[in-house]
């Protein structure tokens, strides 16, 4: 399962999922382009792996790095409670 995380000003989605059985969780970003439909990308947290760049600058890419790991230990506690309205309990 994907849960919403964060919605940036320019429409890009950034949800996770849950955390898998080697301990790892899925963190897709993906923004609407007119002329390609969508930009995404993966990463993996714990260990940072970016893979399946599509669309995203280098530029893009740096930002939603510091991004991601400014807010890994929120994404990686929500993944372990079921999303951020089950962690926060609304």
């Amino acid at each position: 399962m994907m849960y919403p995380f964060m919605t940036l000003n320019d429409d890009t989605e950034i949800v996770h999922s849950d955390i898998d059985e080697s301990g790892r969780v899925k963190v897709y970003i993906e923004r609407p382009d007119a002329k390609d439909g969508f930009h995404h990308v993966t990463c993996w947290l714990p260990d940072y792996t970016w893979e399946d760049n599509v669309g995203f600058s280098e530029e893009d890419l740096s930002y939603f790095k510091n991004l991601v790991r400014s807010t890994s230990n929120l994404i990686l506690e929500f993944a372990a409670d079921g999303g951020f309205e089950h962690a926060s309990g609304f």
